[in-house]
């Protein structure tokens, strides 16, 4: 059998790196297209060339402007998993218009280049919970450590109305629906995940992206940490390999996938507040962590859990690694590979 092609924009980055290696190992041909903009993501580049020098092809190039580059690209697969993108809400609201040209124009010249090639790979993109929005019409209640749900126990469904919020919500808002109509027009098979707080190895989290990563970084490395609002704001974890996982689903079945829209995160049953994470460092580590607190971030959601039970339904997939012993093998990694994880987190 012929081996397949994936295309990973955004493939040096944190989940991308877990993708390439997850489909290397699968038996597929992986093109990594990136252009290294974000901090880390060479040594993610350096990581998988040394493992997988021949398995693993990288492109450079950015989805903003490199169409000939991409247009070759995604002309060879048989999946593109467009990982590319912006990824935080402060940085969209400090910089729209980066933000509008990576994640909503980015996404359109993808599938521009998927519709110019021809050659109808599945499209697989990675989403946000953040398409809908602040959620204040929902009612949370209060407990110790933690907000809940008043009136959804299985999490947010997708029928949930969209409520594009902050910048970032906007354009990763305007990509979700535009892959999911170049399937409807276009006959383009594509799948939307709309994810979670995702979390694992190899992610170089700082303060205003990655909050797992950078809480576990900072504890460890004593950087301050700073608290936005009271700590009570609660999601659902995702391991990275229970993400990757996900999209593997999705790839050995793309025409029961495409055309779905999933949330994609750890449900109901895999829940952690800051305080509560903060709490089980403190507890690893063997001492007090100190912190400072600040207003509440404009569109932070105080509860976001996700109801996953459509994509167990249709995919059969559901998570695996519960959130504290997956935080402690991201500490374990953090801990093997500090030099590389504090020289990035002082560039930043």
């Amino acid at each position: 059998m012929p081996t397949r092609t994936v295309v990973i924009t955004g493939g040096a980055g944190f989940i991308g790196v877990n993708a390439a290696e997850a489909f290397v190992r699968d038996g597929w041909h992986v093109i990594v297209f990136d252009n290294l903009s974000r901090k880390g993501t060479d040594l993610n580049l350096r990581y998988l060339q040394q493992k997988f020098p021949v398995a693993c092809e990288f492109v450079p190039g950015d989805v903003r402007y490199d169409h000939f580059p991409l247009l070759r690209a995604v002309g060879r697969a048989e999946l593109v998993l467009h990982l590319a993108a912006q990824v935080a809400v402060t940085t969209s609201i400090a910089r729209p218009i980066e933000d509008f040209e990576i994640n909503a124009h980015g996404t359109f010249n993808v599938l521009e280049a998927i519709r110019e090639a021809g050659n109808k790979p599945l499209v697989i993109y990675a989403s946000t919970n953040k398409v809908y929005g602040g959620m204040t019409d929902v009612v949370c209640v209060k407990d110790a450590t933690r907000y809940r749900f008043r009136d959804f126990p299985d999490g947010i469904a997708e029928d949930r109305p969209l409520d594009f919020h902050s910048p970032y919500g906007c354009s990763k808002g305007a990509a979700d629906q535009y892959v999911h109509d170049y399937g409807r027009i276009y006959g383009i098979p594509s799948v939307v995940f709309r994810q979670s707080c995702i979390y694992g190895q190899r992610q170089f989290g700082v303060e205003d992206q990655g909050w797992v990563a950078w809480f576990s970084i900072a504890a460890l490395l004593r950087k301050p940490i700073t608290i936005y609002g009271d700590g009570l704001q609660i999601r659902d974890l995702l391991h990275v390999n229970d993400l990757v996982a996900a999209y593997q689903c999705a790839a050995a079945d793309p025409a029961r996938a495409a055309g779905g829209i999933y949330n994609v995160g750890g449900g109901p049953a895999r829940t952690l507040s800051l305080v509560e994470l903060l709490s089980f460092l403190e507890e690893r580590l063997g001492r007090r962590i100190p912190l400072r607190h600040a207003e509440p971030r404009a569109g932070d959601q105080p509860v976001f859990v996700a109801d996953i039970r459509k994509i167990k339904r249709d995919l059969g997939w559901a998570p695996t690694i519960d959130p504290l012993p997956g935080i402690g093998l991201l500490l374990d990694w953090i801990e093997q590979n500090r030099g590389d994880v504090e020289r990035v987190v002082e560039a930043f």
